[in-house]
């Protein structure tokens, strides 16, 4: 099956990122090797939705996405798996994917029911205390990321011990 990664983008935006080349130091594979067994690991989901929480969490700026089209805001939520469990309202400011959707059922973007039955049935170890949030399209911002969210994130799973991390795009 092949994939347009395109679709649902203006095609003008297709150079702007058909023909990227990895940064100066990262030519390196950015993965590693996953050490434990999976029925003995906790387990963190992290989305690229912009999914935040509805009256306790600032939005993620898409107003300046809008003036600035390759700029993507590079914060990043934590969404406590206990409030996402009990229902909590969810807001979602993306502006490449149609929010109603993923609304209606987080678990399209979010996967954490499905990562709840893989625990129930010891395929996975446990699940993280928190998932994490970002917005995708962070062409423009990757210094950012690189020296403050992926540093921050990365602490935050630390601290929860986390061994695997399912990365959930939108």
């Amino acid at each position: 099956m092949i994939v347009d990664s395109y679709r649902f983008l203006p095609r003008s935006f297709i150079p702007l990122y058909a023909s990227t080349q990895p940064l100066p130091g990262d030519e390196a594979p950015v993965w590693a090797p996953f050490e434990k067994r999976l029925a003995a690991s906790r387990i963190a989901l992290l989305t690229s939705a912009g999914l935040y929480l509805e009256g306790e969490q600032e939005p993620f700026d898409v107003e300046r996405e809008k003036r600035e089209p390759t700029w993507g805001d590079p914060s990043w939520r934590r969404l406590p798996v206990e409030v996402l469990r009990g229902g909590a309202a969810l807001g979602m400011t993306h502006l490449h994917v149609n929010p109603d959707d993923v609304l209606a059922d987080a678990n399209i973007a979010l996967p954490f029911e499905v990562l709840d039955d893989l625990v129930a049935e010891g395929r996975a170890g446990a699940k993280a205390p928190s998932a994490v949030s970002v917005m995708g399209y962070q062409e423009a911002g990757l210094h950012v990321w690189r020296n403050e969210t992926a540093p921050a994130i990365v602490s935050l799973l630390r601290d929860e011990e986390v061994d695997g991390l399912i990365l959930a795009p939108a």
